[in-house]
């Protein structure tokens, strides 16, 4: 008999989790204006809101911490992360931010200007509003594959060269300070990036003379897809395949809250010293000295631990396989889903499953609402809402995709909970015709409006 998969860790400590009554929650989520990211932690049964910061730390994690030297300058800690950076991702020069959009401040800081163009795969929603903050515009090139939810497609994260290029022939070079490759792409999906594509991609920015940076979030999820799903990287180790990633680019900005699994912190990385130092100004203008980049030395160490740890394959077969999991049960249930799953995330396709509720009612965060009023389960909306106003017309974007993301936690909850996850959407599609009426916004803020939006129902 074949042995069933079992989760490479066992669970040393636990957290008490309070259920709730249908009637509480309904009663949460008024006093919360419909807005998920305002409800207190001990309201929500399971939470899916993100897995960026709310992963477990390993044993040898919390044994860094221990070990964080706190030093204001030169921290034995800040070596030690500088040496795993260099080793696993071969980037010279580093500064460390207390969280990824603090080093997308920094970079763009130092290399966009107002009217420029940035292009990328669906730039997510800090990305994005780094990007418009400044007066610039972010440009979607993501492969037209990537919106048919039912598509089984391996890398949906994929740019597509085509619509680059024309974005290269019809601006002038000056306009175009970089170009991005989020890995993997969040706003679709979790869907990684080819080998080949990056490559690519990397090709064709340098023969226009265009800089290359990743998104680097989730980079070990991503790599783990290429080894499973492009056969000359089959035999390769997680760690070979994400430095041949990271060969083919001039830097990167890194949330480590992801694939780090850490509670807090980041970095940039890039190889150009003259980029590094213009980078370092802002560094210590707006995240401190440049050896702790608003960050304890604890958090350093832990993160070096993080990224080793991160690139573990057994780990990340485990982690990526409870999103699949995640996905097989849904399908069971006949919810219909990004396919094929993501690496951190299960997104449910909302225009699928409220087809009849008006976009201008917001169809994914209606699922999102329904789903905490079912079993207190917080997921995030990527839909309008997320997509924000256009900065001149000031007028709505509705994406092609309407989404519900369920963000899974490194090491956090069992199958069960995903199981409990499962059912719940399972009984809101078995109920959704009666489902009738969406949301209407009634305060938001003028940028990255998602996150204090105050909402009430449509009449």
């Amino acid at each position: 008999m074949e042995l069933p998969f079992a989760e490479p860790y066992k669970i040393k400590a636990v957290e008490p989790l309070r259920r709730s009554t249908r009637e509480e929650r309904e009663q949460w989520i008024k006093e919360a204006k419909y807005n998920l990211f305002n409800l207190p932690s001990e309201q929500v049964f399971i939470d899916l809101l993100t897995d960026s910061g709310t992963g477990a730390m390993s044993d040898q994690q919390w044994s860094e911490m221990m070990l964080g030297d706190e030093s204001y300058a030169g921290s034995a800690s800040y070596f030690k992360l500088k040496k795993v950076i260099g080793e696993l991702l071969g980037m010279p020069y580093f500064v460390p931010t207390h969280q990824g959009r603090a080093a997308e401040n920094l970079l763009f800081s130092a290399m966009i200007k107002a009217g420029d163009l940035v292009p990328g795969n669906a730039h997510f929603d800090t990305t994005k509003g780094h990007i418009e903050f400044r007066r610039a515009t972010a440009v979607d090139c993501t492969i037209a594959e990537a919106a048919d939810t039912n598509l089984d497609h391996p890398f949906k994260g994929n740019i597509d060269l085509h619509k680059l290029e024309e974005g290269f022939k019809n601006n002038p070079k000056d306009k175009i300070p970089l170009c991005i490759i989020t890995v993997t792409c969040n706003t679709l999906g979790g869907q990684p990036v080819s080998m080949q594509n990056i490559r690519e991609v990397s090709a064709l920015c340098k023969s226009y003379g265009i800089p290359v940076f990743f998104d680097a979030a989730r980079f070990a999820e991503n790599a783990y897809f290429i080894r499973e799903r492009e056969a000359a990287y089959a035999s390769h180790s997680i760690k070979e395949i994400v430095r041949e990633m990271y060969d083919q680019v001039d830097g990167a900005t890194m949330s480590s809250k992801k694939d780090a699994i850490v509670n807090i912190g980041g970095f940039l990385a890039c190889r150009d010293k003259e980029l590094f130092d213009k980078i370092s100004m802002y560094c210590i203008l707006y995240e401190g000295y440049l050896t702790y980049g608003g960050l304890a030395g604890r958090d350093l160490a832990a993160m070096a631990r993080g990224l080793e740890e991160g690139c573990d394959y057994d780990y990340l077969e485990a982690r990526i396989g409870q999103v699949a999991y995640l996905g097989k049960l849904l399908k069971e249930y006949g919810v219909p889903f990004q396919e094929p799953t993501g690496g951190h995330a299960v997104f449910v396709d909302a225009k699928k499953v409220l087809p009849h509720i008006p976009k201008e009612e917001y169809q994914a965060q209606t699922l999102a609402i329904e789903l905490y009023l079912e079993g207190g389960v917080r997921a995030v909306e990527i839909g309008a809402l997320l997509a924000d106003r256009d900065p001149e017309t000031r007028e709505n974007r509705y994406p092609a995709l309407e989404l519900v993301r369920l963000a899974i936690p490194r090491r956090v909850y069992t199958n069960n909970h995903m199981a409990f996850v499962a059912a719940c959407l399972g009984n809101i599609y078995a109920r959704h015709e009666k489902i009738t009426r969406g949301f209407r916004i009634t305060k938001e803020a003028p940028i990255m409006r998602h996150f204090t939006v105050e909402l009430e129902r449509a009449t």
